[in-house]
Protein backbone atom coordinates (compact mmCIF):
# COMPACT_ATOMS: atom_id res chain seq x y z
CA UNK A 1 0.00 0.00 0.00
CA UNK A 2 1.46 3.40 -0.76
CA UNK A 3 0.15 7.22 -0.47
CA UNK A 4 0.45 9.12 -3.96
CA UNK A 5 1.86 12.28 -2.22
CA UNK A 6 3.07 13.31 0.67
CA UNK A 7 1.63 16.59 1.27
CA UNK A 8 -1.16 17.00 2.71
CA UNK A 9 -3.53 18.74 0.87
CA UNK A 10 -6.97 20.59 1.71
CA UNK A 11 -9.19 19.23 -0.74
CA UNK A 12 -9.16 16.23 -2.82
CA UNK A 13 -11.44 14.96 -5.58
CA UNK A 14 -11.49 10.84 -6.71
CA UNK A 15 -12.99 9.72 -9.95
CA UNK A 16 -10.88 6.59 -9.89
CA UNK A 17 -12.54 2.78 -8.81
CA UNK A 18 -11.35 0.13 -7.32
CA UNK A 19 -12.62 -2.83 -9.79
CA UNK A 20 -13.98 -4.53 -6.33
CA UNK A 21 -11.09 -5.46 -4.04
CA UNK A 22 -10.35 -3.42 -1.34
CA UNK A 23 -7.56 -3.46 0.66
CA UNK A 24 -3.87 -2.91 1.47
CA UNK A 25 -3.11 -3.33 -2.31
CA UNK A 26 -4.83 -0.38 -3.13
CA UNK A 27 -2.63 2.77 -3.62
CA UNK A 28 -3.98 5.76 -1.88
CA UNK A 29 -4.89 8.47 -2.85
CA UNK A 30 -3.79 12.02 -0.64
CA UNK A 31 -2.98 12.64 2.10
CA UNK A 32 -6.07 14.96 2.76
CA UNK A 33 -5.73 17.08 5.57
CA UNK A 34 -7.21 16.51 9.02
CA UNK A 35 -10.25 18.07 8.49
CA UNK A 36 -10.34 18.18 4.86
CA UNK A 37 -12.79 17.72 2.11
CA UNK A 38 -12.96 14.41 -0.15
CA UNK A 39 -15.10 14.83 -3.39
CA UNK A 40 -15.98 11.74 -5.52
CA UNK A 41 -18.10 10.69 -8.46
CA UNK A 42 -19.78 7.61 -7.57
CA UNK A 43 -21.02 4.35 -9.72
CA UNK A 44 -23.34 2.30 -9.15
CA UNK A 45 -22.77 -1.13 -6.68
CA UNK A 46 -24.13 -4.06 -6.65
CA UNK A 47 -26.20 -5.43 -10.12
CA UNK A 48 -23.94 -3.34 -12.70
CA UNK A 49 -21.26 -4.92 -11.37
CA UNK A 50 -22.39 -8.83 -10.14
CA UNK A 51 -23.20 -8.13 -14.49
CA UNK A 52 -19.42 -7.14 -15.06
CA UNK A 53 -17.65 -10.71 -14.74
CA UNK A 54 -13.52 -9.37 -14.07
CA UNK A 55 -15.11 -7.30 -10.82
CA UNK A 56 -13.88 -9.29 -8.09
CA UNK A 57 -16.78 -8.29 -5.77
CA UNK A 58 -19.81 -6.66 -5.82
CA UNK A 59 -19.37 -3.23 -5.96
CA UNK A 60 -17.25 -0.23 -7.46
CA UNK A 61 -15.60 1.89 -4.77
CA UNK A 62 -13.93 5.10 -4.77
CA UNK A 63 -10.14 4.67 -4.35
CA UNK A 64 -9.60 4.77 -1.05
CA UNK A 65 -8.01 8.20 0.34
CA UNK A 66 -5.47 8.87 3.18
CA UNK A 67 -5.98 11.06 6.10
CA UNK A 68 -3.33 13.28 7.63
CA UNK A 69 -2.41 11.52 10.88
CA UNK A 70 -4.59 8.46 10.84
CA UNK A 71 -2.57 5.86 12.47
CA UNK A 72 -3.60 2.13 13.35
CA UNK A 73 -5.69 2.58 16.45
CA UNK A 74 -7.12 5.80 15.75
CA UNK A 75 -10.69 6.30 14.22
CA UNK A 76 -12.07 9.02 11.27
CA UNK A 77 -15.52 10.76 11.94
CA UNK A 78 -16.87 11.38 8.11
CA UNK A 79 -19.58 14.00 7.96
CA UNK A 80 -21.52 13.78 5.36
CA UNK A 81 -21.50 17.05 4.04
CA UNK A 82 -23.32 16.77 0.56
CA UNK A 83 -24.95 13.85 -1.41
CA UNK A 84 -26.96 13.97 -4.93
CA UNK A 85 -28.15 11.71 -7.48
CA UNK A 86 -27.55 12.05 -11.07
CA UNK A 87 -28.35 8.89 -12.36
CA UNK A 88 -31.61 9.35 -14.47
CA UNK A 89 -32.60 5.33 -14.24
CA UNK A 90 -31.33 2.49 -12.84
CA UNK A 91 -32.94 -1.32 -12.31
CA UNK A 92 -33.10 -4.05 -9.95
CA UNK A 93 -34.56 -6.81 -8.14
CA UNK A 94 -34.07 -9.81 -6.54
CA UNK A 95 -31.29 -12.18 -7.58
CA UNK A 96 -30.36 -15.70 -8.58
CA UNK A 97 -26.94 -17.34 -8.80
CA UNK A 98 -26.30 -19.05 -12.30
CA UNK A 99 -24.51 -22.43 -12.06
CA UNK A 100 -21.46 -23.55 -13.40
CA UNK A 101 -20.55 -19.95 -13.74
CA UNK A 102 -18.43 -19.29 -10.94
CA UNK A 103 -16.34 -20.82 -8.54
CA UNK A 104 -17.70 -20.52 -4.78
CA UNK A 105 -18.94 -17.36 -5.19
CA UNK A 106 -20.36 -15.38 -7.98
CA UNK A 107 -19.89 -11.98 -6.75
CA UNK A 108 -16.09 -12.82 -6.33
CA UNK A 109 -14.95 -15.47 -9.30
CA UNK A 110 -17.28 -15.39 -11.77
CA UNK A 111 -16.73 -18.27 -14.29
CA UNK A 112 -17.01 -18.65 -18.24
CA UNK A 113 -18.37 -21.55 -18.77
CA UNK A 114 -17.91 -21.81 -22.12
CA UNK A 115 -14.25 -21.27 -22.63
CA UNK A 116 -13.09 -21.43 -18.63
CA UNK A 117 -11.86 -18.35 -18.11
CA UNK A 118 -12.01 -17.04 -14.61
CA UNK A 119 -13.34 -12.90 -14.35
CA UNK A 120 -13.17 -12.78 -18.04
CA UNK A 121 -13.51 -9.46 -20.01
CA UNK A 122 -16.81 -8.98 -21.06
CA UNK A 123 -19.36 -6.74 -23.41
CA UNK A 124 -22.95 -6.03 -23.89
CA UNK A 125 -24.63 -7.26 -27.17
CA UNK A 126 -28.29 -6.11 -27.14
CA UNK A 127 -30.78 -6.33 -24.23
CA UNK A 128 -32.27 -8.76 -22.14
CA UNK A 129 -30.90 -11.73 -19.91
CA UNK A 130 -28.52 -13.02 -22.38
CA UNK A 131 -26.83 -9.19 -23.08
CA UNK A 132 -23.39 -9.98 -21.44
CA UNK A 133 -20.83 -11.76 -23.15
CA UNK A 134 -17.34 -13.44 -22.73
CA UNK A 135 -14.58 -11.14 -25.24
CA UNK A 136 -12.44 -14.57 -25.01
CA UNK A 137 -15.28 -17.22 -26.52
CA UNK A 138 -18.42 -14.96 -27.44
CA UNK A 139 -20.37 -16.95 -25.36
CA UNK A 140 -22.93 -15.45 -22.82
CA UNK A 141 -21.83 -15.18 -19.38
CA UNK A 142 -23.47 -13.78 -16.85
CA UNK A 143 -23.56 -15.33 -13.10
CA UNK A 144 -26.78 -13.37 -12.32
CA UNK A 145 -30.02 -13.19 -13.39
CA UNK A 146 -33.55 -11.41 -12.01
CA UNK A 147 -36.19 -13.74 -10.46
CA UNK A 148 -38.49 -10.59 -9.80
CA UNK A 149 -36.75 -7.58 -11.69
CA UNK A 150 -38.00 -4.24 -12.32
CA UNK A 151 -36.25 -0.54 -14.26
CA UNK A 152 -36.96 2.75 -12.26
CA UNK A 153 -36.90 6.23 -13.31
CA UNK A 154 -35.84 8.99 -10.88
CA UNK A 155 -36.35 12.94 -10.41
CA UNK A 156 -33.51 13.93 -8.03
CA UNK A 157 -35.27 17.41 -8.00
CA UNK A 158 -38.70 16.23 -6.37
CA UNK A 159 -37.54 12.91 -4.97
CA UNK A 160 -39.67 10.74 -6.70
CA UNK A 161 -39.39 7.66 -8.45
CA UNK A 162 -41.33 5.36 -10.82
CA UNK A 163 -41.01 1.59 -12.07
CA UNK A 164 -41.44 1.71 -15.65
CA UNK A 165 -43.31 -0.68 -17.98
CA UNK A 166 -41.72 -3.34 -21.06
CA UNK A 167 -41.65 -0.66 -23.95
CA UNK A 168 -39.95 1.98 -21.56
CA UNK A 169 -37.01 -0.80 -20.08
CA UNK A 170 -36.25 -1.50 -23.57
CA UNK A 171 -36.10 2.29 -24.77
CA UNK A 172 -33.63 2.99 -22.09
CA UNK A 173 -31.60 -0.36 -21.93
CA UNK A 174 -31.14 1.15 -26.20
CA UNK A 175 -28.29 3.90 -24.37
CA UNK A 176 -28.10 2.54 -20.92
CA UNK A 177 -24.64 4.66 -20.22
CA UNK A 178 -26.73 7.86 -21.16
CA UNK A 179 -29.26 7.08 -18.38
CA UNK A 180 -27.44 5.47 -15.92
CA UNK A 181 -24.54 8.51 -16.26
CA UNK A 182 -22.19 5.98 -14.87
CA UNK A 183 -18.90 7.99 -14.37
CA UNK A 184 -16.44 8.01 -16.90
CA UNK A 185 -13.85 5.77 -15.43
CA UNK A 186 -15.97 2.72 -14.37
CA UNK A 187 -15.64 -0.28 -15.83
CA UNK A 188 -18.78 -1.63 -15.14
CA UNK A 189 -21.71 -2.65 -17.38
CA UNK A 190 -25.17 -0.82 -16.94
CA UNK A 191 -27.72 -2.70 -15.02
CA UNK A 192 -30.41 -1.08 -18.11
CA UNK A 193 -28.74 -3.33 -20.16
CA UNK A 194 -30.97 -6.20 -18.82
CA UNK A 195 -34.22 -4.28 -18.97
CA UNK A 196 -36.46 -6.67 -16.22
CA UNK A 197 -39.77 -4.92 -16.02
CA UNK A 198 -41.80 -7.20 -13.52
CA UNK A 199 -43.38 -4.36 -11.88
CA UNK A 200 -44.54 -1.13 -13.38
CA UNK A 201 -46.44 2.19 -12.22
CA UNK A 202 -44.49 1.87 -8.88
CA UNK A 203 -44.38 5.19 -7.55
CA UNK A 204 -41.61 5.40 -4.55
CA UNK A 205 -40.11 8.22 -2.84
CA UNK A 206 -36.28 8.90 -2.95
CA UNK A 207 -34.00 9.57 0.18
CA UNK A 208 -30.46 8.81 -0.90
CA UNK A 209 -28.13 7.39 1.25
CA UNK A 210 -24.44 5.10 0.62
CA UNK A 211 -24.31 1.58 1.22
CA UNK A 212 -21.16 0.49 1.45
CA UNK A 213 -18.59 3.65 3.50
CA UNK A 214 -15.91 3.58 5.74
CA UNK A 215 -12.53 3.07 5.88
CA UNK A 216 -9.77 0.67 4.10
CA UNK A 217 -9.55 -2.87 5.91
CA UNK A 218 -5.97 -4.64 6.65
CA UNK A 219 -6.37 -7.50 4.28
CA UNK A 220 -7.54 -7.49 0.68
CA UNK A 221 -10.92 -8.45 0.43
CA UNK A 222 -14.21 -8.03 -2.09
CA UNK A 223 -15.08 -4.56 -1.48
CA UNK A 224 -19.00 -6.12 -1.12
CA UNK A 225 -17.61 -8.38 1.70
CA UNK A 226 -17.03 -5.66 3.72
CA UNK A 227 -19.27 -7.05 6.88
CA UNK A 228 -20.22 -9.75 8.60
CA UNK A 229 -22.94 -11.40 6.69
CA UNK A 230 -21.22 -10.73 3.14
CA UNK A 231 -18.23 -11.79 4.46
CA UNK A 232 -18.83 -14.77 5.62
CA UNK A 233 -18.96 -16.41 2.29
CA UNK A 234 -15.02 -15.61 2.28
CA UNK A 235 -14.72 -18.47 5.37
CA UNK A 236 -13.04 -21.13 3.84
CA UNK A 237 -13.91 -20.42 -0.28
CA UNK A 238 -12.52 -21.84 -3.08
CA UNK A 239 -10.67 -18.56 -4.29
CA UNK A 240 -7.76 -16.59 -3.47
CA UNK A 241 -9.79 -13.90 -0.84
CA UNK A 242 -10.24 -17.10 1.23
CA UNK A 243 -9.78 -16.51 5.13
CA UNK A 244 -10.78 -18.10 8.15
CA UNK A 245 -13.93 -16.54 10.18
CA UNK A 246 -10.86 -15.02 12.96
CA UNK A 247 -8.90 -13.75 10.10
CA UNK A 248 -12.13 -11.93 8.95
CA UNK A 249 -13.36 -10.50 12.12
CA UNK A 250 -10.07 -8.98 12.53
CA UNK A 251 -9.58 -7.07 9.04
CA UNK A 252 -13.11 -5.96 8.18
CA UNK A 253 -14.01 -2.62 8.95
CA UNK A 254 -17.93 -3.23 8.11
CA UNK A 255 -18.09 -0.54 5.46
CA UNK A 256 -20.47 -2.09 3.33
CA UNK A 257 -23.89 -1.62 6.16
CA UNK A 258 -26.49 -0.79 3.72
CA UNK A 259 -27.91 1.38 6.60
CA UNK A 260 -30.05 3.92 5.38
CA UNK A 261 -29.75 6.37 7.38
CA UNK A 262 -26.24 7.05 6.19
CA UNK A 263 -26.96 9.89 4.15
CA UNK A 264 -26.27 13.81 4.15
CA UNK A 265 -26.41 15.07 7.52
CA UNK A 266 -24.78 11.54 9.14
CA UNK A 267 -21.51 11.40 10.68
CA UNK A 268 -19.89 8.09 10.73
CA UNK A 269 -17.25 7.16 13.13
CA UNK A 270 -15.06 4.34 11.66
CA UNK A 271 -11.78 2.34 12.71
CA UNK A 272 -8.40 2.83 11.07
CA UNK A 273 -7.05 -0.61 10.42
CA UNK A 274 -4.36 0.79 8.02
CA UNK A 275 -1.95 3.42 7.88
CA UNK A 276 -4.07 6.94 6.80
CA UNK A 277 -7.08 4.97 7.21
CA UNK A 278 -7.89 4.89 3.73
CA UNK A 279 -11.87 6.26 3.20
CA UNK A 280 -13.59 5.19 0.31
CA UNK A 281 -17.08 5.37 -0.80
CA UNK A 282 -19.87 4.02 -2.79
CA UNK A 283 -23.10 1.86 -3.53
CA UNK A 284 -25.39 5.09 -3.13
CA UNK A 285 -29.10 3.63 -3.35
CA UNK A 286 -31.54 6.41 -4.23
CA UNK A 287 -34.03 4.34 -1.56
CA UNK A 288 -34.36 1.25 0.54
CA UNK A 289 -36.42 0.75 3.29
CA UNK A 290 -35.17 -1.00 6.17
CA UNK A 291 -33.95 -4.84 5.83
CA UNK A 292 -32.90 -4.48 2.44
CA UNK A 293 -35.42 -7.19 2.23
CA UNK A 294 -35.31 -8.14 -1.37
CA UNK A 295 -31.12 -8.18 -1.32
CA UNK A 296 -30.79 -5.50 -3.35
CA UNK A 297 -32.48 -1.58 -3.81
CA UNK A 298 -32.02 0.87 -6.16
CA UNK A 299 -28.25 1.23 -6.87
CA UNK A 300 -27.34 4.58 -8.70
CA UNK A 301 -24.30 6.67 -9.73
CA UNK A 302 -23.92 10.24 -7.37
CA UNK A 303 -21.99 12.95 -6.38
CA UNK A 304 -20.60 12.85 -2.30
CA UNK A 305 -18.80 15.48 -0.65
CA UNK A 306 -17.53 13.97 2.86
CA UNK A 307 -15.58 15.96 5.95
CA UNK A 308 -12.80 13.61 7.50
CA UNK A 309 -11.24 14.39 10.58
CA UNK A 310 -8.84 12.07 13.31
CA UNK A 311 -10.16 11.08 16.52
CA UNK A 312 -6.29 9.91 18.21
CA UNK A 313 -6.26 6.69 20.29
CA UNK A 314 -10.46 5.92 19.75
CA UNK A 315 -9.70 1.94 18.90
CA UNK A 316 -13.13 0.38 17.20
CA UNK A 317 -14.03 -2.66 15.26
CA UNK A 318 -16.49 -1.63 13.58
CA UNK A 319 -18.11 1.99 12.71
CA UNK A 320 -20.16 3.95 15.37
CA UNK A 321 -23.42 6.34 13.78
CA UNK A 322 -24.48 9.74 14.72
CA UNK A 323 -27.72 9.70 12.69
CA UNK A 324 -29.49 12.69 12.01
CA UNK A 325 -32.14 13.52 14.50
CA UNK A 326 -34.86 13.30 12.25
CA UNK A 327 -33.34 9.48 11.65
CA UNK A 328 -33.20 8.49 15.12
CA UNK A 329 -35.46 5.92 16.78
CA UNK A 330 -38.35 7.91 18.90
CA UNK A 331 -37.32 6.40 21.99
CA UNK A 332 -33.50 7.92 21.45
CA UNK A 333 -34.51 11.37 20.28
CA UNK A 334 -32.87 13.92 23.11
CA UNK A 335 -36.15 15.61 24.77
CA UNK A 336 -37.04 19.25 23.69
CA UNK A 337 -37.07 22.04 26.64
CA UNK A 338 -40.39 21.25 28.33
CA UNK A 339 -39.98 17.77 28.47
CA UNK A 340 -36.66 18.23 30.35
CA UNK A 341 -38.52 20.94 32.60
CA UNK A 342 -41.06 17.81 33.18
CA UNK A 343 -38.53 15.45 34.09
CA UNK A 344 -37.38 17.72 36.44
CA UNK A 345 -40.35 17.84 37.99
CA UNK A 346 -40.61 14.24 38.30
CA UNK A 347 -37.20 13.69 39.74
CA UNK A 348 -38.40 16.54 42.29
CA UNK A 349 -41.60 15.10 43.37
CA UNK A 350 -40.11 11.72 44.02
CA UNK A 351 -36.52 12.81 45.51
CA UNK A 352 -34.39 11.99 42.90
CA UNK A 353 -31.68 14.18 43.27
CA UNK A 354 -29.57 12.91 39.89
CA UNK A 355 -30.84 13.01 36.29
CA UNK A 356 -28.51 12.45 33.55
CA UNK A 357 -27.18 14.23 31.26
CA UNK A 358 -26.86 12.35 27.90
CA UNK A 359 -27.46 11.73 23.93
CA UNK A 360 -27.62 9.12 21.12
CA UNK A 361 -25.35 6.90 20.32
CA UNK A 362 -25.60 4.20 17.78
CA UNK A 363 -23.18 1.11 16.77
CA UNK A 364 -23.26 -1.43 14.16
CA UNK A 365 -22.97 -4.69 14.31
CA UNK A 366 -22.52 -7.05 11.99
CA UNK A 367 -22.78 -11.04 11.40
CA UNK A 368 -24.15 -13.99 9.53
CA UNK A 369 -27.89 -13.92 11.14
CA UNK A 370 -29.30 -10.84 12.59
CA UNK A 371 -29.34 -12.32 16.25
CA UNK A 372 -25.20 -12.23 15.78
CA UNK A 373 -25.16 -9.09 14.27
CA UNK A 374 -27.42 -8.07 17.01
CA UNK A 375 -24.90 -9.38 19.79
CA UNK A 376 -21.45 -8.11 17.99
CA UNK A 377 -23.34 -4.73 17.86
CA UNK A 378 -24.44 -4.52 21.71
CA UNK A 379 -20.74 -6.37 22.56
CA UNK A 380 -18.91 -3.40 20.48
CA UNK A 381 -21.37 -0.59 22.32
CA UNK A 382 -20.32 -2.44 25.82
CA UNK A 383 -16.59 -2.25 25.45
CA UNK A 384 -16.38 0.74 23.50
CA UNK A 385 -18.18 2.46 26.28
CA UNK A 386 -17.68 0.57 29.65
CA UNK A 387 -21.59 0.25 29.84
CA UNK A 388 -21.98 -3.15 31.19
CA UNK A 389 -23.71 -5.31 28.20
CA UNK A 390 -27.35 -5.43 30.21
CA UNK A 391 -27.37 -2.44 31.30
CA UNK A 392 -27.26 -1.63 27.06
CA UNK A 393 -29.78 -4.05 27.09
CA UNK A 394 -32.20 -1.56 29.52
CA UNK A 395 -30.93 1.25 28.07
CA UNK A 396 -31.69 -0.04 24.15
CA UNK A 397 -35.24 -1.19 25.53
CA UNK A 398 -36.44 1.93 27.34
CA UNK A 399 -34.16 4.93 25.88
CA UNK A 400 -33.32 3.14 21.98
CA UNK A 401 -34.21 0.76 19.38
CA UNK A 402 -32.48 -1.87 17.87
CA UNK A 403 -33.24 -1.59 13.97
CA UNK A 404 -32.25 -4.06 10.81
CA UNK A 405 -29.95 -1.98 8.64
CA UNK A 406 -29.89 -5.10 6.13
CA UNK A 407 -30.67 -9.29 6.03
CA UNK A 408 -29.04 -10.99 6.95
CA UNK A 409 -27.16 -9.73 9.22
CA UNK A 410 -26.55 -5.81 9.75
CA UNK A 411 -28.17 -3.88 12.99
CA UNK A 412 -27.77 -0.67 14.47
CA UNK A 413 -27.82 -0.73 18.30
CA UNK A 414 -28.85 2.67 19.40
CA UNK A 415 -29.39 4.19 22.99
CA UNK A 416 -29.06 7.32 25.18
CA UNK A 417 -25.41 6.70 26.67
CA UNK A 418 -23.86 9.44 29.68
CA UNK A 419 -22.39 12.47 28.25
CA UNK A 420 -19.50 11.78 30.71
CA UNK A 421 -18.72 8.79 28.65
CA UNK A 422 -18.84 10.19 25.12
CA UNK A 423 -16.70 12.72 26.17
CA UNK A 424 -13.98 10.31 27.33
CA UNK A 425 -14.50 8.78 24.22
CA UNK A 426 -13.42 11.97 22.14
CA UNK A 427 -16.36 12.44 20.39
CA UNK A 428 -18.24 14.78 22.92
CA UNK A 429 -18.05 18.24 20.56
CA UNK A 430 -19.34 16.14 17.51
CA UNK A 431 -22.40 14.09 19.11
CA UNK A 432 -22.96 18.04 21.02
CA UNK A 433 -23.13 19.87 17.36
CA UNK A 434 -25.30 16.50 15.76
CA UNK A 435 -27.76 17.10 18.38
CA UNK A 436 -27.54 20.56 19.06
CA UNK A 437 -26.73 19.99 22.93
CA UNK A 438 -25.49 22.93 25.40
CA UNK A 439 -21.81 22.50 26.19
Amino acid sequence: MSVLSKSAVPVIEVNTYTRGILGPSNEMLGPVKNGGVIKAGTPPGCWGPMITPKFQGGHEVSQPVAVEGAEIGDAVAIKIKHMRVTSLATSSGVMEFVDGRYVGDPFVAKLCNSCGTVSPASHIEGIGDDAVHCDNCGAEVNAFKFSNGYVIVLDEVNQVSLTVDQDVANRLAESPKLHALIPANSEQHSILSLARSDISGLAAHMQPFLGNIGTTPSRDLPDSHNAGDFGSFLVDAPHKYAMSQEELNKHKTDGHMDTNSVREGAILICPVKVPGAGVYMGDMHAQQGNGEVAGHATDVSGEVELEVSVIKKLELDGPILLQRLDDLPPMARPMNTEQLKAVQALAKKYGQKHVEVNAPITFIGSGRTLNEATHVGLDRAAKITGIPRDEILNRATIAGSIEISRLPGVVRVTFMCPMSIIDKLGIGQLVREQYGLPN
